[in-house]
């Protein structure tokens, strides 16, 4: 990947805003993560992204290690990968090297972004979404971390 072909302002940390899942093809529009999800998206100039997030109110085990009920809750409140990414034209690839969900681990992510300030929609193509399995489209805002 040469540098020139990375926006200059994709690079550096980005805070999320929101994850709205729309479902194909209703158009009902839901917070897929919660109103309020956590969550970090990073692009370095190396070309090496990585990404984090998690619903809000996620709850903590009662005890040290977590029965399976709450090990399953904590697994689909949580979404994460790395790995590296290229860009050409108003797609950026994400190139997952691992993941959360080893059904990801090897494949390529796309999304369409769209700068709007200090702000970045990353929009994926028509899939099912990796928590429920909708057919949908999630975008998801991202705030420049300063």
């Amino acid at each position: 990947m040469k540098a020139d072909d990375v926006p200059p302002q994709l690079i550096g940390t980005w805070k999320l805003v929101t994850n709205t899942l729309v479902e194909i093809p209703s158009g009902v529009r839901t917070d897929l993560m919660g109103a309020n999800p956590i969550g970090f998206i990073n692009y370095g100039k190396d070309g090496r992204m990585m990404i984090l997030q998690v619903s809000q109110g996620r709850k903590k085990p009662a005890a040290g290690a977590p029965t399976a009920a709450e090990a399953e809750a904590l697994f689909r409140s949580f979404l994460g990968y790395a790995g590296t990414y290229t860009v050409s034209g108003n797609k950026i690839t994400h190139h997952v090297e691992l993941s959360w969900n080893e059904t990801w681990t090897g494949t390529d992510q796309v999304r369409i972004y769209k700068f709007d300030d200090n702000r970045v929609t990353l929009s994926t193509e028509a899939s099912p979404d990796p928590i429920h399995g909708k057919m949908s489209v999630r975008e998801l805002v991202w705030q420049k971390v300063e």
